[in-house]
């Protein structure tokens, strides 16, 4: 046993002189009087090890003792995660029967009296290597693979397997030798170190489809590939949690996994209450059985904030090597980064841009690139998609987390305080925002397959006439109605058309809420035949009336069933309105 005293503390930034050579990130437990206080080593110097608690250190005094475990930071992994509510320590809040959080209470994260269904999958003599599916069971709705320990190295032969039948997720399901004979008992738990990364498959691919979400304005506008990365910027109240609500539950994904990195309280209780009651679209049955939650306040020690977030892509990872698609949501990143900023600064080490660490973006860089579609060592494939938000002070995006942040990811939608306070919502500013996904040639082609062929051209002509139509806004704003021509007003209207019918959505509503590829096609067409038709208008009163009318009916087709009875008596009476026009047009000489 290695151990060590303490010789300096800096809030959370404990200094301990250690009697040995000790690791990178290895776990010490600190002694503070008849607890232990969980620290992670960040820094060596010598004989100092520069280790950050992941609880207040109140107390503590010079000459404690410290005990250094040989381990990184782990996470207990086997079936029995889904709906739990963990800390960024995996600790599960269920089991604490206090208010407060107390120090040096750790629980369990897996329930090792439960047990399971288990059925083999693998045969006696078969060859394994790490990763490699042993055997199944029930997980609510997920089959929930058993595999072989992702640290074994090389090939194993596969000496026994248990039978179908119950055990807990501590009873030895299988057995398995190295070519020397020497045999390994594989249970239904692994331990996975949680800032190292593992690699559970085979390689890593392209995105190469669309991650369906339901949200207009991402699917067509900005498309997110499943295996992807995006980043959603945007001030305080612009809606930020009502977005990542909508997307975890419409999102067509296997597993959710929360992050509530640093938030207030407040906000994390009433993910607690909503997610329970959320009914899922897809299973039929609660959104919670699908979904893993990670909370960390913005009251808890900001250490604590930095393993929130690694342990939660531990858990994404852990179940994207079942070939199961996982979604990651954090919220918010920013304040994971202002955790480092901290602890750097605690460090006193050379700060960068607003006194974060210098190596902020390759920290976050790092920490994107866990995300991806990977092809398995059975050659099946997983995924994580993973969505950040960041929260910039003042609205700010130049800012450094989400300038790092763009480095990164390969989404951004941006969110508007201005579109917010008009409440247009969600509040993505189509022109900021961008995908760099629309570039992807296997993208493209599945779009043009499952939307249409000219779909790319479409959504560039869509981008531009909103572009256009905010020229037109200003020009009619700085000069005046009666000062600009009439093609200006309509710019302006055929933009408006785009926005309230395509990019504004109404996440509560059961059927505006969720819009399914066949109906966005429907509408890309038919916004687009409006667009390209050229109408003439006497003045711009008479535009402004007439793009209202058609607004006011598209409103209503969005409320309704796509292809009901009521969503074609509306489409008829559009039909009807656009119709009239265009004999007003033939009527009119040019």
């Amino acid at each position: 046993m290695r151990t060590g005293k303490v010789k300096a503390i800096v809030s959370n930034l404990v200094i301990v002189s250690a009697d040995e050579t000790v690791m990178q990130n290895e776990i010490c437990m600190i002694r503070l009087g008849q607890i232990f206080l969980k620290a992670e080593v960040i820094k060596v110097v010598g004989k100092d090890a520069y280790v950050q608690a992941f609880e207040s250190t109140r107390g503590l005094k010079v000459g404690d003792e410290a005990v250094f475990q040989g381990h990184l930071l782990e996470a207990d992994l086997g079936p029995g995660i889904l709906t739990k509510k963990y800390d960024g320590l995996q600790n599960d809040l269920d089991k604490i029967e206090t208010i407060f959080l107390t120090r040096g209470t750790y629980t369990d994260a897996l329930d090792k009296d439960s047990e399971w269904d288990f059925t083999p999958i693998t045969k006696i003599a078969e060859t394994v290597r790490a990763g490699s599916w042993i055997g199944e069971v029930k997980e609510k709705n997920i089959p929930h693979k058993i595999m072989v320990p992702f640290l074994l190295e090389g090939e194993y032969t596969v000496k026994k397997v248990a039978e179908k039948g119950r055990y807990k997720i501590t009873d030895t399901v299988a057995v398995i030798a190295d070519k020397d004979g020497n045999e390994t008992a594989v249970t239904m738990v692994q331990k996975w170190p949680v800032i190292r990364p593992l690699k559970g498959y085979k390689e890593k691919v392209r995105p190469y489809k669309l991650l369906e979400t339901g949200i207009r304005i991402i699917d067509m506008m900005n498309p997110l590939a499943e295996g992807g990365t995006g980043f959603i910027p945007g001030p305080f109240g612009s809606g930020k949690t009502v977005l990542q609500h909508a997307i975890a539950r419409q999102a067509k994904a296997d597993v959710v996994v929360m992050i509530a990195c640093g938030e207030r309280a407040n906000e994390i209780v009433e993910i607690f209450t909503e997610f329970p009651q959320l009914d899922d679209p897809q299973t039929g049955g609660k959104l919670i059985d699908r979904t893993v939650i990670i909370a960390n306040t913005s009251n808890m020690p900001v250490a604590s904030r930095e393993a929130s977030v690694y342990t939660g892509m531990t858990i994404a990872e852990y179940y994207r090597a079942m070939g199961l698609k996982v979604l990651v949501l954090a919220d918010s990143t920013s304040r994971w980064a202002q955790a480092l900023r901290e602890m750097s600064n605690r460090m006193e080490e050379l700060p960068g841009p607003d006194a974060f660490p210098m190596d902020l973006p390759a920290v976050v860089s790092g920490f994107y690139a866990r995300a991806g579609q990977v092809k398995l060592v059975n050659d099946a494939e997983g995924s994580i998609t993973f969505i950040g938000t960041v929260s910039p002070a003042g609205g700010n995006l130049k800012e450094p987390v989400t300038e790092a942040t763009k480095k990164a990811a390969h989404s951004f939608y941006a969110l508007s305080q201005q579109r917010a306070d008009s409440k247009r919502y969600p509040a993505i500013d189509a022109i900021e925002s961008y995908s760099k996904f629309l570039d992807y040639p296997e993208l493209i082609g599945y779009m043009q397959q499952t939307i249409s062929q000219n779909w790319k051209a479409e959504v560039v002509k869509m981008k531009d006439r909103l572009f256009k139509g905010h020229e037109a806004m200003e020009q009619i704003n700085i000069l005046g109605d009666d000062n600009v021509p009439l093609d200006y007003h309509e710019k302006f209207w055929k933009s408006e058309l785009i926005d309230f019918v395509i990019l504004q959505q109404d996440a509560f509503d059961a059927v505006d809420g969720f819009t399914a590829l066949d109906r966005l096609k429907y509408m890309q067409e038919k916004v687009a035949e409006i667009c390209e038709t050229s109408f003439r208008f006497s003045d711009y009163e008479e535009i402004g009336g007439y793009f209202r009318a058609i607004i006011n009916i598209w409103k209503q087709i969005n409320y309704s069933l796509f292809q009901s009875e009521e969503f074609k008596g509306f489409n008829r009476q559009l039909d009807e309105l656009l119709n009239q026009r265009k004999k007003t047009n033939e009527s009119v000489p040019v």
